[in-house]
């Protein structure tokens, strides 16, 4: 559906493997031309996602993490601060502001996360 000349948004993935191990992983959203708020200009969207609700999250400086699957599908979307991500494997990867993760991990031994240097806050989108 996209046109070729859309750059795609990119967004890490965090799943569960069928032995419930927890990877990241580099997805895509394609985006096409869509004039969405008539009379302004077409603007570039992707499929919509059905989404429940929304909640701000604020992990306090020095808070620490447990592994744990995610409660739900959610996208999580760093709006100030960093935050360390780790899965069951061992990868960890920083999120800084406008980063984005679509965490589908469920189920398995889920993942940990902490704030880095100070506070951080996010946005979450709880996703059905």
């Amino acid at each position: 559906m996209a046109s070729p000349d859309k750059t795609p948004v990119k967004c890490t993935r965090l799943y569960a493997d069928p032995a419930g191990e927890s990877h990241f992983e580099e997805i895509e959203f394609n985006l096409s031309s869509v004039q969405y708020a008539p009379p302004a200009p077409a603007l570039d969207i992707s499929e919509p996602t059905a989404a429940s609700s929304f909640f701000w999250l604020r992990f306090p400086k020095d808070w620490t993490d447990a592994a744990h699957p995610s409660p739900r599908r959610q996208l999580f979307i760093v709006i100030e601060g960093k935050v360390e991500g780790w899965t069951s494997g061992g990868e960890t990867r920083v999120f800084g502001p406008g980063d984005r993760l679509l965490m589908e991990d469920t189920s398995g031994k889920g993942h940990g996360a902490r704030p880095l240097q100070s506070e951080a806050l996010a946005i979450v989108v709880v996703l059905q």
